[in-house]
Order: structure tokens, then C-alpha cells, then sequence
């Protein structure tokens, strides 16, 4: 990114009319967080709908986050596994009435597995079979579809394992999302390497971020500012990148979202 980048936000459906100027004035990239949520995706389109209104004449790039509650990306089971994957066929039948082009997924990894990932022959290629098997349909259509899928950090330490998962599946339609919040929790709870270091990681591959502010104990989602993530390193490495991620305000207060790209733009760092 050779400009200072334009941040975005995630918003609900019923908080885009709220934010239409911001959202309009850049086109600013927008991420509707209700299609988590396995009722509402079973009855979607009332919520399409209203997005489809709200959004009429906006050009930015559009994204859902998927599902993700009561279920691990990394499911033997395979009974269990299809309902896992129906899950995710939902989710992208509302990317395609959408036109979203791109949708987050949470990773399955967690700190226990900075340390037993390979306490026999073969479970690392085993836990990236089984994620890899889980996605396989969607990550097919969503390639179809013209939809990256991101892998987005949740309780992980090591930012080489979700990388393993999208090398391994070798599709465009899979992609890294890299949570600086989560990564940071990592970093100061579980000894994980630094934010900016999870974002160099994943290198070209990384095409998603969620920016919040926390300080580190827990999964905060503060206005930005208003923890300790140190957010120049982070942006230098974004900076580095040619893979033009979209950088994703995702903070528990909705109405404060201009009052982090506020912070970001008195830093020189984003606008």
C-alpha cells in the first residue's frame, strides 16, 4: 500500500444509515456482521434487503462475517462436519444475493497447539487435512462466486499455522485476515510474537484486518486509542504490502467508528 490507506468499518445492517456520509465520501470498505448468526441465516433476506437500500449507489468493497459459534473449522466428525459446511453455504448464498466479495472465517487454532501440534507423527498435517476438508465445497464456490474466504486469528500464537492451511489449499478463493486485537492478546497473555510481526507473516497472502484496541488481558474492542496496541509498526507493515487488505474498524461501539479513523488519520497512518 503506497498511499495512506482508507480504513473501513464493520457495521450492522440497522448502523448504515447512520454512517452513510462517512461510508460514501471514500467508498470505504464495509463488513455486515449479522450473517453470523445461524437465525438469521436461515431467514436472510429481510436483512439483505435493508442492506441492498442502504448500500444503493456505494461503490467500496463489500464483505459478511461468517459463521462461527458452536462449531471449529477443524471437525472430524463428519456427520457434524456437514452441518458445518451447510453453515457456510448459507453464508455465501448471502454473499451472491449480496455481491459481497469476501467473507471471514475463524480459525481453529489456539495456544494449546503451540506446544502439541506435533506430539505424534502426523497430527499437524492431520489438523490441516481435516480444516482443508471442511472448506473444500466453499472454497469451490466461493471461487466461482468471485469470493475470498479469510482465516481470521481468534486464540491463536502461532500466525505459521492458518498459513499452512491456505498454502496447503492453494486457492485464490482462500485468503489471511490477521485480528490485531486477538494478536495482540497473544502476544502479552501467551508470549505470541508482536502484531506487526503476525501482519508480516502473512505476507502477501494477508487481504483482511480487523483494527480494535484492547491492552492485552482480553478481547476488548475499544475505540482505537483508547488501549495500547502500538498501531505504527502495525501500519508500517501494512504498508510494505501489495496484497491491498481491507482494514476494518471492529470495535463493540458502533457510533464511535470515525472517532478511530480520526485517531488513525492525527497519527498519519491511515484515513
Amino acid at each position: 500500500m503506497s498511499e495512506t490507506p482508507i480504513v473501513g468499518a464493520q457495521l450492522t445492517v440497522l448502523d448504515l444509515s447512520k454512517h452513510r456520509d462517512w461510508l460514501f465520501e471514500k467508498n470505504r470498505d464495509l463488513e455486515l456482521p449479522e450473517f453470523c448468526m445461524a437465525d438469521i441465516l436461515a431467514a436472510a433476506d429481510p436483512f439483505i434487503d435493508m442492506a441492498r437500500k442502504a448500500l444503493d449507489g456505494w461503490t467500496g468493497r463489500l464483505g459478511i462475517h461468517g459463521p462461527f459459534a458452536g462449531f471449529e473449522l477443524d471437525v472430524k466428525d463428519k456427520d457434524i462436519r456437514a452441518v458445518v459446511q451447510r453453515r457456510i453455504d448459507q453464508a455465501l448464498d448471502v454473499c451472491e444475493k449480496l455481491g459481497a466479495t469476501q467473507m471471514v472465517l475463524h480459525s481453529p487454532y489456539d495456544h494449546w497447539d503451540t506446544h502439541n501440534l506435533d506430539n505424534r507423527p502426523y497430527d499437524r498435517a492431520k489438523r490441516i487435512s481435516a480444516i482443508a476438508d471442511t472448506l473444500a465445497p466453499a472454497v469451490k464456490r466461493a471461487g466461482d462466486l468471485g469470493v475470498e474466504i479469510v482465516l481470521e486469528n481468534i486464540k491463536d500464537t502461532d500466525p505459521a499455522h492458518r498459513a499452512a492451511v491456505v498454502e496447503t489449499v492453494a486457492s485464490p478463493a482462500l485468503k489471511l485476515s490477521v485480528d490485531v486485537g486477538h494478536a495482540f492478546w497473544a502476544h502479552v497473555s501467551c508470549g505470541a510474537p508482536p502484531v506487526d510481526r503476525f501482519v508480516s507473516a502473512a505476507g502477501e497472502a494477508l487481504s483482511h484486518v480487523h483494527l480494535q484496541d484492547a491492552d492485552g488481558y482480553a478481547d476488548r474492542h475499544w475505540v482505537l486509542g483508547e488501549g495500547t496496541i502500538p498501531f505504527a509498526p502495525i501500519f508500517s507493515e501494512l504498508g510494505r504490502l501489495g496484497s491491498n487488505p481491507r482494514l476494518i474498524v471492529e470495535i463493540n461501539d458502533f457510533s464511535r467508528v470515525r472517532d478511530c479513523a480520526a485517531h488513525l488519520e492525527r497519527l498519519g497512518l491511515a484515513q
